[in-house]
């Protein structure tokens, strides 16, 4: 087998699936990607942020190491985008500001700041003082907060919208069916849908948090648990050329990303459960938190809300694990899915150039 007639079977067209077949196509691979509803998941949801600054947290030292180099590799993808498309996937790398709501809340921004120099990261004190434009929008009762940089976010519905034209330029195989089973034949392995089935040389599971299909679910080491995220989007503000807002409001993590044109994305809610459904006290206190940090959103238009449901593994690191020679699945990606999507596809373009 030569990566110029290998054939890539790949199960889950999120960010994560999408990318991959975009970076083995790229290297010559025929792709088949399997989704009945491509880019519907945790991707759907996710603000697009690719914060490994803003992200640390105790005991995640590996994944934030990992998280480090993602920026680069996004620039990658866009570059190649370009090249394929002639269509340009913007990345924003404005940076952080992160700030907290009240006094108990500026302490624990304190206590990101201890952990955050001791992962090599510098935060930044700024004060209204010092950086007055960093806080526009933001409630006068914030006084200071912390910078910092090389944090960037991207839209994720454009970056599926792009990789998915730039996947048909190359070639990529859509089907937008189910896949009931995923199993081996000897030196090929089989997708089975309700109408057909489909044979490769190398398979790749990318089904985030949903469940494995028949022939690898009970051969798996690795245990993934959805947990739920929203985000509302609103029309009304545009903070696009400042860092991105991150706060502590109450005690409770809060983002708005910013996007040109007055298009806001809040998120940051969380919840150890795998139904999706938008719960009036999760809605509330979501818009009452933002509010509250930027009183400006009072008047601005509620577009919809979003929810998804993120694959996190038990130590919320994530994990490639080889179910058996011939098929690779990635997962535990959590709350970095869009962050790590192009250094997960070059995980997966190694698997299947270590099968040639």
């Amino acid at each position: 087998m030569t990566a110029t007639t290998g054939d890539v079977l790949i199960v889950g067209a999120g960010v994560i699936g999408t990318t991959s077949a975009f970076r083995l196509a790229r290297e010559g691979w025929r792709v088949t990607l399997f989704d009945a509803a491509p880019g519907s998941g945790a991707t759907w949801a996710a603000a697009g942020m690719i914060a490994p600054s803003a992200e640390v947290a105790p005991g995640e030292e590996e994944n934030f190491t990992l998280q480090r180099g993602a920026l680069a590799a996004w620039r990658d993808v866009a570059r190649e985008i370009l090249d394929v498309t002639g269509d340009e996937l913007e990345l924003f790398e404005t940076g952080t500001l992160l700030v907290g709501f009240d006094t108990s809340d500026r302490r624990l921004v304190d206590q990101f700041s201890l952990v955050a120099q001791r992962f090599g990261v510098a935060p930044q004190h700024v004060t209204r003082e010092s950086h007055e434009k960093l806080f526009d929008g933001v409630s006068a009762r914030v006084h200071d907060g912390v910078l910092l940089d090389g944090d960037a976010w991207l839209d994720p519905d454009q970056a599926i919208a792009l990789l998915t034209k730039a996947n048909a330029s190359l070639g990529v195989t859509l089907v937008r069916q189910h896949v009931l089973a995923a199993t081996t034949d000897g030196d090929h392995v089989e997708v089975t849908t309700a109408e057909q089935t489909f044979r490769g040389d190398v398979g790749v599971l990318a089904t985030g948090a949903r469940a494995l299909p028949e022939g690898v679910a009970d051969r798996v080491a690795n245990v993934v648990r959805p947990v739920r995220g929203m985000t509302v989007r609103v029309q009304g503000l545009d903070r696009s050329a400042l860092p991105t807002l991150r706060a502590f409001v109450r005690g409770r993590s809060l983002y708005v990303v910013s996007r040109p044109g007055g298009y806001c994305v809040l998120g940051a809610s969380s919840d150890e459960q795998g139904e999706l459904v938008v719960e009036v006290g999760e809605l509330q206190r979501l818009l009452r938190d933002a509010l509250d940090l930027v009183p400006s959103l009072e008047s601005a238009a509620i577009v919809e809300t979003r929810q998804g449901l993120r694959p996190a593994s038990k130590d919320l690191a994530p994990f490639v694990e080889i179910v058996d020679e011939r098929w690779a699945w990635l997962s535990g990606h959590y709350r970095h899915g869009v962050t790590l999507a192009p250094l997960t596809a070059r995980e997966a373009l190694s698997f299947a150039e270590g099968l040639k």
